[in-house]
């Protein structure tokens, strides 16, 4: 059938094959699908995820604190393989309810305190370390001002253009012109901004250049969905130069490979649970 010839039905139901990347783990109901309790390890902060944007966030502003010695944000990252639904795991569902990674569990508090969705990790994390977040209330706000965009922007990137382009089993070319659209308009935003400022939020970096980093300035520097010459990335010339600088940071390095389970193996880190993790992976250690 034609996309011409689909009718919504009165009331929605659900297809069993809806096909696609993530067709098999997607469902219209919340909640627990198996029972599973959660790994512990050694660290107060404990963080459950996968290496992908929005888990690339939340480690990179960990390697970070961890540059400017703040001890206290050292870290276990533990694997949430999403393509093998652990992410619906009991233990999982109790730290965040949404069933989405990352989800950080601060074990220095008495109960225990749950952080879910990732821009709330990283304005959680920066309070709670004092740095990356202006303390002046113009930068916070501005800062802010970032950080909600990246978080209300990402899915139309993720979601809409990234899946339509990349994942959907059937090339729509209503929905990937519009995503498209949507996705070109964003970068022009960005690249707008930093022709005026060396970071996103002014002329310090902040949490809102390692929010939005692991998604825009993957995507210009050509690191996710293969679509960098199919939305002329390189004509975003000052989104391409921030871009480059972020990704010179060594904790920006470190950072985007844990929990990471694709693309090359030097740049895998399955787990992470000290400093020494990077230095000591292996081919062997990777493939368990």
């Amino acid at each position: 059938m034609s996309t011409t010839d689909y009718q919504p039905a009165r009331v929605w139901s659900e297809k069993k094959e809806t096909g696609g990347t993530w067709g098999s783990i997607n469902r219209p109901t919340a909640g627990a699908r198996h029972e599973a309790s959660l790994p512990k390890g050694k660290h107060p902060l404990q963080l459950y995820s996968m290496g992908t944007p929005n888990g690339q966030k939340v480690t990179i502003l960990l390697e970070e604190l961890l540059a400017l010695n703040v001890q206290e944000a050292e870290y276990d990252a533990h694997l949430i393989r999403i393509g093998e639904s652990d992410q619906f795991s009991s233990g999982f569902v109790a730290v965040n309810p949404n069933s989405k990674i990352p989800a950080l569990l601060d074990c220095s508090t008495t109960p225990p305190t749950r952080v879910f969705e990732s821009g709330a990790i990283l304005l959680y994390l920066a309070e709670k370390f004092g740095h990356f977040l202006p303390k002046d209330p113009a930068g916070r706000t501005e800062t802010l001002n970032w950080l909600f965009w990246l978080q209300g922007s990402a899915p139309y990137l993720g979601g809409g253009f990234g899946h339509f382009y990349n994942y959907a089993p059937v090339k729509i070319e209503y929905a990937i012109d519009r995503f498209t659209m949507e996705a070109k308009r964003q970068l022009d935003v960005l690249d707008r901004q930093l022709a005026e400022h060396r970071y996103i939020a002014g002329e310090n970096y902040t949490i809102a250049d390692i929010a939005i980093w692991p998604w825009y300035g993957s995507l210009v520097r050509g690191m996710v969905y293969n679509a960098a010459e199919f939305l002329d990335a390189g004509s975003y010339k000052n989104l391409v130069r921030w871009a480059d600088e972020i990704a010179q940071r060594p904790a920006v390095q470190r950072g985007r490979i844990v929990n990471r389970t694709f693309g090359e193996p030097s740049e895998q880190l399955h787990e992470r649970h000290d400093a020494s993790d990077f230095e000591l992976r292996t081919q062997d250690k990777l493939a368990k």
